[in-house]
């Protein structure tokens, strides 16, 4: 599934601060910021959207599963053939 970016501000000195005291005990702003977000998620959309999303998802990733092995398959067919000519 395609990803989107989110931009928050944050006071300097509050962030420095939070950047410095989670380094201590060695946990990422990102992945904490990400897990929230994952949470908020979960909490605000209801369920059954969210397994439409997943499904959509589920259906995205196979699509583009297939295409790269029938690219691979038309590939290796095309090699095979130029080997014969050859």
């Amino acid at each position: 599934m395609k990803k989107e970016s989110v931009t928050i501000q944050m006071e300097t000195e509050k962030l420095r601060a939070v950047k410095r005291y989670m380094q201590k005990r060695e946990a990422n702003l990102e992945q904490e910021l990400c897990d929230y977000l994952q949470r908020l998620y979960e909490k605000y959309v209801p369920a059954n959207v969210r397994e439409y999303i997943d499904e959509s998802s589920d259906n995205e990733v196979l699509s583009t599963s297939s295409s790269k092995k029938q690219k691979e398959k038309n590939q290796m067919t095309e090699s095979g053939q130029q080997q014969e000519g050859t």
